[in-house]
């Protein structure tokens, strides 16, 4: 009778195969708010202890979510809202400056100086109007910040929506854990590992990583303003943005500008940036790195580089906390598996 009473075979093929579709139809439909989507989890995770804390004084769900909502845009968003404008205004300014006739005749002027450097510059351009692609360049960096400024509400959009969630995650935050658990099918020792995993994997990347990446931005920034380079916020926040890319990221930023100093002749200035940005702002990702970011994520190095590199292809920035996350739930995932095929005796007595 049992045997009876389940469904035919076809009948549940079907159902996982709708199932299926309409699990896939959805993600395209949050496809827009992926960024909201992963800010607001990683906001959530990040300051999950600091929540924990304030619910203990207020159990009120609704008021402490509220409550530190409020905390979250006093102290992150409007900070960086801030820090977004003065960014922006430097950002125009250098555009500005790249466009003007001044700064195209003075690269023209300085391959004039150096008849070598031009002779290699004309072998590789092979005959490419350098002033041509200068503003050929400088306008696209334009035309771009331009979008950008444009899809400002686009952006503000994506923060409110972001809030919105984070306050139902605080006030929510068991049923949707209970429900994410339910869906699984995984005993509760193992869903406990895999959110564990997951959740250290959260921290060490938007807060591990993005640690490494402040100190560098802050080395590096140090260093162009001393060394007198244009735009010293606007190179150090590049630089801390890239540095959340382990191994190289920080390079991608003095070291263009180290060349930049060189090719206008300020060679010793290049050659201490060269020197501050090798020994220095790229080689203390590796001293701090394993200190703050390594034994939570359990992965190696070469890993979670290929995962933000893929992410950031695949997801856009939001790949920057999903690809290792993502490598991180396969890698748990398959070690569950694992232990399911061949049971640790000793786990099972403790069990």
């Amino acid at each position: 009778m049992q045997r009876n009473s389940k469904e035919p075979l076809g009948v549940q093929i079907a159902l996982y195969l709708i199932t299926t579709a309409v699990v896939v139809l959805c993600l395209i439909i949050l496809h827009p708010f992926l960024i909201s989507i992963v800010g607001a989890i990683v906001l959530a995770v990040a300051t999950h202890r600091p929540y924990r804390w304030l619910i203990a004084r207020i159990p009120n769900r609704t008021a402490s979510a509220t409550l530190a909502l409020f905390l979250v845009i006093l102290s992150l968003v409007i900070p960086t809202a801030l820090l977004t404008r003065t960014l922006v205004k430097q950002a125009v300014t250098l555009v500005h400056t790249l466009r003007s006739n001044e700064t195209q005749d003075r690269i023209i002027e300085t391959l004039g100086r150096h008849p070598s450097l031009a002779d290699k510059v004309d072998i590789l351009s092979d005959g490419i109007d350098v002033k041509r692609i200068t503003q050929t360049t400088t306008a696209f960096v334009g035309a771009r910040l331009a979008g950008w400024l444009r899809n400002s509400v686009a952006v503000i959009t994506r923060v409110v929506i972001m809030l919105v969630i984070l306050f139902f995650l605080y006030r929510d935050e068991e049923l949707a854990t209970t429900f994410a658990a339910s869906i699984l099918p995984l005993n509760p020792h193992e869903t406990d590992e895999l959110f564990l995993r997951i959740r250290d994997t959260i921290y060490a990347t938007a807060l591990g990583r993005l640690a490494i990446a402040l100190i560098q931005g802050t080395l590096a920034g140090l260093a162009f303003w001393l060394l007198g380079v244009p735009n010293p916020l606007l190179w150090a926040i590049l630089t801390v943005f890239l540095s959340m890319i382990p191994a190289f990221g920080s390079f991608l930023v003095w070291g263009p500008i180290a060349i930049y100093l060189g090719v206008n002749g300020h060679w010793g200035k290049a050659a201490i940036l060269a020197v501050w940005g090798g020994v220095i702002v790229s080689t203390i990702d590796n001293i701090l790195y394993p200190i703050l970011v390594g034994a939570q994520i359990r992965q190696h190095t070469v890993t979670i580089l290929l995962s933000i590199l893929g992410g950031i292809a695949v997801f856009g920035v939001s790949g920057i906390i999903l690809g290792p996350v993502i490598f991180t739930a396969a890698a748990a995932l398959i070690q569950i598996a694992r232990e399911r095929n061949h049971p640790d005796p000793q786990r099972i007595t403790e069990q």
